[in-house]
This record gives structure tokens, C-alpha cells and sequence, in this order.
């Protein structure tokens, strides 16, 4: 089993300080969250093109976004709606965290953002024009719109973040790696903050359609707001969304010099590779990862209460993971609370593992666990309390966030209380 190496006497505490979030169910953390707590889903109709003609006609669409309240309006035509709202969650993240960066700072802080496919959308809108109107058409803002590095390279040029800068993409798990990977950057004095999280907005004909051939999205056209249901016995594959999430992570001396408010330490990181198929999950694969975060956080199993479960509503991994937690939490898995977000914002993508972050922390914060809605009957082969349709309320010390994606690629993170 792979393993990280344990913490050197000389590495840094990293804390969260600032949260930002933008998604199917809020367009910032308040809204979302309150959302998240009273079970409300974000799942509907397509509205953001002609869906006559595929089978699959529900998303978790974001819903009111106005990039025009971030961003200047001849800026809009040189980025795709995942950098749009990346900057948008900038913006409202390093002000949640009152970080000033009018001084030299910039030069210590750098961006991660995870994003698992990038500017879909403007490729296919791009190639239409290819085709119908030729070469000479193609907007020269093309290629800068789509690819996945734009998210953190234009956050770091808006504020002037001079640490480094780069797109993690590791399909449904990139924006937890990003965290993670963020996090040990700090860890080694290598910087002094970063912003971390990830990025997607693929609600689009070639995603829907991509991901409907390979029979992985749910066909509940007629009740899309029970579509998603994780670990329900009638659940038909997951449902696409969009979104973004992005956090503040800073060294804790720092932020504990200038008075920040703290939401939580990284206290885990964990990462691995099944190393076994390309969609179907292998549960060594996500057990080590899951070891690998609590080996890091120098804490026992017992010691995590709440797990915001990667929970997609597919067939094969609900089970897959149900059966990881039991087998890595042992006797301690008959008290440990699971619940799954995505059953109301729907799989996020490259943005998922940010945005579950987000939920993770303010459980960890209010000492309120977010349901898992449309939990009606759960498999047979998943037994553990997966705090179906009602919230509740626990004074929590560490919660575990999973992301697990294509590729078999894996990424744990453990939130603590400092």
C-alpha cells in the first residue's frame, strides 16, 4: 500500500481561512450551505441548450450566475464559464479570509485549481464556427479559453498571486488533489497561502451525450430532483453538474499573527491509484488513500466522525465505497456518520472534491451534518448511517472528504479543529 511520508518535526500547520463556493444550490456560501443543511436539490431540466434529442435531459445547472458582477464585460469572450467562475470564487474567497494583498504578499501566495475537462462548451460553440463559417472565424481568444490551466493562471493575475500557479486535473478528483497538493506546498515553507480548489462547467451536448454513451448518467428525466440518489436501491448513475469551490489555505502562524478567523486545519492528505481499470473502482485502491490521510493526520479512525462521502449514485461505486469505510473504520464504522452532497448538487466533476471540502468545513464549523436527500431504500450491500434526508446536529473534531475518479485516480483530505 502506498503511503506518505509522516510529517517532519519542521513542517507547518495549514489552515483554511477563507471559503468560496458557486453551485447548483447557491451561488455563495451562505445561500449553499443553508441550502446543503435543509436538504434542498439543485438537480433540474436542462435550460442551457435544445435537449429534444437526448436521452439524458437533467443536470445540475448553476443557476443566476452573473459573471458580470466579477468581471468586466469585454473581458467575458476570452474565458469559458469555468474560469468565469473561478475568478468569481476568488474573489469571494480572499475576502471571506480579509487577507491584504495591496503589499508584497502576492509574491508568497500561489493557485491551485483542479479542473477535470475544461472549456467543453467553448470547443463546441468554437467548432460549430469552424465548420459553418471556416477557419478565419475562430475567435483568437479560443485556446485560451479552454484550457484548464486558465483558472489559475488568470486568478493569479488578477490578484497578483506570484507563488506558483497551475490546473491539477485528475477527472472527479482534481479538486481535492488540488487542496491536498496545495496544502504540502505551505507544509514545506514554500509558501505562505494559497488558493486551492477546483473548477467545471461541462452542462453541455458533448458531455451530456459523452457521458450518457458510456451509461453512467442517471436516465430520471421525469423526477430530476430525485435523480440523485446515492446508495438507494433505485439509483441509475449520477447526475452531471457544474460549479466551483475554492479555499484560502494559510500557514497558521501566519494567519494566527494577523487575527484571521480559522475554519479548520488540513490535518490529512492522502493519495493513490488503483492501478486496476479505467471506470470500475478497485477498493484497495481507495483504502489506501484513505489510510494514507489518516496516517498523515497522526490520528486513529475512531478519531473521524463525519465522512462527506464521494457518494456519485452509480451502481458500482456506491457499494464499492460503503464497503471501503467498513473495512477501513472497522468496529468504529457502526458510529460513523455518512452523507453524500452530490445527492443535491449532483457530481461536480473537477469542481466536486472543492466543493465537498466546503461542506466538509462548515460541518466541521456548525456542528451540522448535511443529509444525503432521495435516500429511500438502501442496498442491501449498504449498511452503514448514511444520515438519510434530515440533517443533524454534532459537535464534530475531524471529518474525512473521498474523491475518487476515472483512472482510478484517488484523493483523501482530513479537516480538523485547531
Amino acid at each position: 500500500m502506498y503511503e506518505f511520508v509522516r510529517k517532519r518535526p519542521d513542517q507547518r500547520k495549514v489552515v483554511v481561512t477563507g471559503l468560496s463556493i458557486i453551485s447548483p444550490i447557491g451561488n455563495d456560501l451562505k445561500t449553499a450551505w443553508d441550502n446543503a443543511v435543509n436538504g434542498k436539490p439543485g438537480v433540474g431540466t436542462i435550460s442551457s441548450f435544445d435537449i429534444s434529442n437526448t436521452a439524458v435531459k437533467i443536470a445540475g445547472e448553476v443557476k443566476g450566475f452573473d459573471p458580470l458582477q466579477f468581471i468586466e464585460k469585454k473581458e467575458l469572450k476570452k474565458m469559458d464559464r469555468f474560469v468565469q467562475m473561478s475568478i468569481a470564487c476568488s474573489d469571494m474567497a480572499i475576502k471571506d479570509s480579509g487577507l491584504d494583498l495591496s503589499g508584497d504578499l502576492g509574491n508568497e501566495i500561489g493557485a491551485y485549481i483542479g479542473v477535470g475537462i475544461g472549456g467543453l462548451p467553448y470547443i463546441e460553440a468554437q467548432h460549430k464556427t469552424f465548420l459553418e463559417k471556416g477557419p478565419r472565424r475562430l475567435s483568437p481568444f479560443f485556446i485560451p479559453s479552454v484550457i484548464t490551466n486558465m483558472a489559475s493562471g488568470l486568478v493569479s493575475i488578477r490578484h497578483g498571486l506570484k507563488g506558483p500557479n497551475f490546473s491539477i486535473t485528475s477527472a472527479c478528483a482534481s479538486g481535492s488533489h488540488s487542496i491536498g497538493e496545495a496544502a504540502e506546498l505551505i507544509r514545506r515553507g514554500q509558501a505562505k497561502a494559497m488558493i486551492a480548489g477546483g473548477a467545471e462547467s461541462c452542462v453541455c451536448p458533448m458531455a451530456i451525450n459523452g457521458f450518457a454513451a458510456m451509461k453512467a448518467l442517471s436516465t430520471n428525466n421525469d423526477n430530476p430532483e430525485q435523480a440523485s440518489r446515492p446508495w438507494d436501491d433505485d439509483r441509475d448513475g449520477f447526475v452531471l453538474a457544474e460549479g466551483a469551490a475554492l479555499l484560502v489555505l494559510e500557514d497558521y502562524e501566519h494567519a494566527a499573527q494577523r487575527g484571521a478567523k480559522i475554519y479548520g486545519e488540513v490535518k490529512g492528505y492522502g493519495a493513490s491509484s488503483d492501478a486496476y481499470h479505467i471506470t470500475t473502482p478497485s477498493p484497495a485502491g481507495a483504502a489506501s488513500a484513505i489510510n494514507a490521510a489518516i496516517k498523515d493526520a497522526e490520528i486513529n479512525v475512531e478519531d473521524i466522525e463525519y465522512v462527506n462521502a464521494h457518494g456519485t449514485s452509480t451502481p458500482a461505486g456506491d457499494p464499492n465505497e460503503s464497503m471501503v469505510l467498513e473495512d477501513v473504520f472497522g468496529a468504529s464504522a457502526k458510529n460513523l456518520w455518512v452523507s453524500s452532497t452530490k445527492s443535491m448538487t449532483g457530481h461536480g466533476l473537477g469542481a466536486a472534491g472543492a466543493m465537498e471540502s466546503v461542506f466538509s468545513l462548515m460541518a466541521l464549523n456548525t456542528g451540522v451534518v448535511p443529509p444525503t436527500i432521495n435516500l429511500d431504500k438502501p442496498s442491501e450491500n449498504c449498511i452503514l448511517d448514511y444520515v438519510p434526508k434530515v440533517a443533524r446536529e454534532k459537535n464534530l473534531t475531524h471529518v474525512l472528504n473521498n474523491s475518487f475518479g476515472f483512472g482510478g485516480t484517488n484523493s483523501c483530505l482530513i479537516f480538523g479543529k485547531v
